[in-house]
């Protein structure tokens, strides 16, 4: 199988998904607290009725809790020879370069502007408004548009032409990595394989005998 690039988290998946691990858990040891309180009261023991449904609850809000915890890590962008993988918990598939038009940068404000969404949209995207994504242009989707805006977040999709906004941590590495790989049929970064004799040196240049 053909050597990877670098997994480049997707922003945006993450930051949504880590606006909900944290409060779940908070919820289930609240609802844990509620449970004990109503135990240590003098019938608490011989009422479980009482308690026992905020442990039950508090149980299932930690386990979503961990689960948005541990899915947040499972979204990324990694460039291959001949493709762009695209991997979300839920979904996961390939772009192949012939299908990719053109990539461009924008920061994420002019992508999506803030007055044209709804307030709580605009808390969303508040902490991403001023980092630079990259715009993928592409002749056509590889799966159905209505399965990729199902499991995806609107702020992948700019407008309604083929595309993909893809927000990473380090935008200028991706597209570096993504142009190498894309363009040069191999590794972003291949390895040294020992010291060769520059072409261009000096003793290239001296007359031979």
């Amino acid at each position: 199988m053909a050597r990877g690039g670098t997994k480049f988290p997707l922003v945006v998946y993450r930051h949504l998904v880590s606006r909900w691990w944290t409060p779940m858990i908070a919820m289930g040891l609240v609802l844990f607290m509620l449970a004990y309180w109503q135990y240590t009261e003098p019938l608490g023991p011989f009422l479980p009725m009482r308690w026992i449904p905020f442990i039950a609850i508090g149980i299932v809000a930690i386990l979503i809790g961990l689960f948005f915890l541990i899915i947040r890590l499972i979204a990324y962008v990694q460039p291959f020879p001949t493709h762009l993988k695209f991997v979300t918990p839920f979904l996961r598939f390939n772009i192949s370069y012939k299908r990719i038009h053109k990539t461009t940068t924008s920061e994420m404000r002019l992508l999506f502007p803030p007055r044209s969404m709804s307030g709580w949209m605009r808390d969303i995207l508040a902490p991403l408004a001023s980092q630079t994504a990259v715009v993928i242009e592409l002749k056509g989707y590889p799966i159905a548009p209505v399965f990729l805006r199902l499991f995806l977040s609107r702020f992948f999709f700019k407008d309604k032409t083929p595309h993909l906004v893809i927000l990473v941590t380090d935008w200028l590495k991706f597209t570096t990595e993504l142009d190498s790989i894309r363009y040069g049929g191999g590794d972003a970064y291949p390895p040294r394989s020992g010291r060769q004799p520059r072409k261009n040196s000096i003793l290239s240049k001296l007359p031979r005998e």
